[in-house]
C-alpha cells in the first residue's frame, strides 16, 4: 500500500467503521478514475474492508489499522 494513499485509504475505513454503508454511496464518494488514486481498491487488497449483502464493512484488520493510525 502506497504511504502517499494510507490516509485516503483510512479514511475509507473511518466511513465504514461507523456503521455498514451502501455499495453505491461508498462507490460514489470513493471511485476514482484516476490510475494513481486506488483507494478502494487498495482498501480491499490490504483486507481493510469487505463486501458482504450489497454493503461495505470494515473489517477487523481495518478498524486495528485506525486505531494505529
Amino acid at each position: 500500500m502506497s504511504e502517499v494513499l494510507r490516509p485516503l485509504i483510512l479514511d475509507l475505513v473511518a466511513h465504514v467503521a461507523e456503521h455498514p454503508r451502501p455499495y453505491a454511496e461508498v462507490m460514489d464518494a470513493w471511485r476514482t478514475s484516476c490510475p494513481r488514486l486506488t483507494v478502494w481498491e487498495d482498501a480491499v487488497d490490504a483486507g481493510f474492508v469487505t463486501l458482504r449483502d450489497g454493503a461495505v464493512h470494515a473489517t477487523e484488520a481495518g478498524r486495528k489499522a485506525l486505531l494505529r493510525r
